[in-house]
């Protein structure tokens, strides 16, 4: 008998060998049992339906259109079809498995149970059809090589139902995912907007106008959907991809992750919660970005703030690539180096008396002013922060006073040159310019 053309991966299961015992059997008994066979599948269905009811009481039976039992439904075609892939003439043989036992699996997936009690009845289904058979091999008289045969073929028939099942299944599951993913993004989007923007900038709605709606009672229904728990603290992270190919991160349940946007973005709930920190640094290995510092959740966009200044210091060299930083370990460097600008323009300002000097003696200078601004102490001190002789050192400091004058006395002017010299610092720590 020759394969059956496609109608899913296990179309060609079930398939008669070449030499098969059924060629030595009479072509009348072999239409008499098929006769047989046929008209007993619904009574055969309706008791396999009973003996599963009875083992698994607990499953749900779903209506088809007609008001029939999904369930027998498939069971009735699944007898029949095997009956006429067996026995009926080629022109008669079904082209694939019965459809409906992929709605099984997806039924399964839905619900979420796995495939394992599925398979479970379908085992049970095969045994009892198979006893039905052998009872109405006996009365057509076929002889047993033919029978044992049959039920050869019937368990591999049983695995191209499994297989159209588990596709059912995995569609479904695809589905459910996609579906989850979406609704993640729509509530990261959600949580990392301003509240400003959710509310509205207008303090007294206009009379008549509708309420604005309710960002906390929106959030929580999003949350819902997907069966987010609402923490009382977050932290946000922006990630940049070691490939463009990248697998997301296994960040563990409850994190939300975002992979559709150009730099990755997730939501860490309850930050600070034991274990949380070393599972994350474990999923980030090989990956680059910065996670914010912990925030009450109405203010998780503030926390994204921070870490995207800190992914553009990532980005510019001033803070090191090939890891996952913590914003709160990096804090200097995130006050004294994200408003470039503003720190370039003061350091113009509270270094200006440098600029006459030579690069090297003007460094030099520099590094004595900052020494002796944050040990508050005398020469011995800052010689020794410097590694220096200390004679050296108060040759130093007479000409910063000489160069600043009164002003090295003023407390705002002295955090003013410490607050540019440590930046200058970080920067040549980092390699920056």
């Amino acid at each position: 008998m020759p394969p059956v053309p496609s109608g899913g991966p296990a179309a060609h299961s079930a398939v008669r060998p070449e030499r098969s015992a059924w060629r030595d059997v009479p072509r009348l008994q072999v239409k008499r049992f098929a006769g047989l066979a046929m008209a007993e599948a619904p009574a055969l269905a309706e008791d396999i339906l009973r003996e599963i009811r009875h083992e698994y009481p607990h499953l749900p039976l779903v209506l088809d259109e007609s008001g029939e039992p999904m369930a027998l439904v498939g069971i009735r075609r699944a007898i029949e079809g095997f009956v006429q892939l067996q026995l009926a003439d080629a022109e008669d043989r079904p082209r694939s498995h019965p459809a409906v036992f992929q709605e099984f699996g997806r039924g399964q997936s839905l619900h979420g149970r796995s495939l394992d009690s599925l398979q479970a009845m379908y085992r049970l289904g095969v045994r009892l059809a198979w006893r039905r058979l052998a009872e109405l091999g006996q009365r057509a008289l076929i002889p047993p090589p033919a029978m044992y045969e049959l039920a050869e073929s019937g368990f591999e028939y049983l695995d191209g139902l499994v297989d159209q099942s588990v596709r059912g299944y995995a569609e479904a599951a695809a589905r459910q995912a996609g579906e989850r993913l979406r609704l993640q993004r729509k509530l990261i989007d959600l949580l990392l907007t301003e509240q400003t923007e959710q509310t509205g900038h207008a303090d007294h709605p206009a009379r008549g106008a509708a309420a604005p709606p309710d960002p906390a009672r929106a959030l929580a229904e999003r949350a819902a959907r997907i069966g987010w728990p609402l923490p009382g603290r977050v932290s946000v992270g922006v990630l940049l991809r070691p490939a463009r190919e990248a697998v997301a991160p296994a960040v563990g349940q409850g994190v939300l992750l975002d992979m559709e946007t150009e730099q990755p973005r997730m939501v860490v709930p309850d930050p600070d919660a034991a274990g949380r920190p070393e599972l994350l640094r474990r999923a980030m290995a090989g990956w680059s970005g910065a996670i914010g510092p912990p925030v009450p959740l109405p203010d998780a966009a503030k926390s994204l703030r921070w870490a995207e200044a800190a992914v553009r210091l990532v980005e510019r060299g001033l803070l090191p690539a090939g890891e996952v930083l913590h914003c709160t370990e990096h804090t200097q460097a995130l006050v004294l180096l994200q408003p470039e600008e503003l720190i370039d323009d003061l350091s113009r300002r509270a270094l200006a008396p440098l600029a006459h000097c030579g690069p090297t003696h003007a460094r030099r200078m520099a590094d004595t002013l900052l020494a002796w601004l944050e040990t508050r102490g005398g020469a011995p001190e800052v010689a020794a922060r410097l590694g220096v002789h200390p004679q050296t050192v108060r040759y130093r400091l007479r000409q910063i006073r000489e160069l600043w004058g009164d002003e090295i006395d003023d407390p705002d002017r002295r955090f003013e040159l410490e607050l540019v010299l440590r930046a200058r610092r970080l920067r040549d720590l980092s390699g920056g310019p």
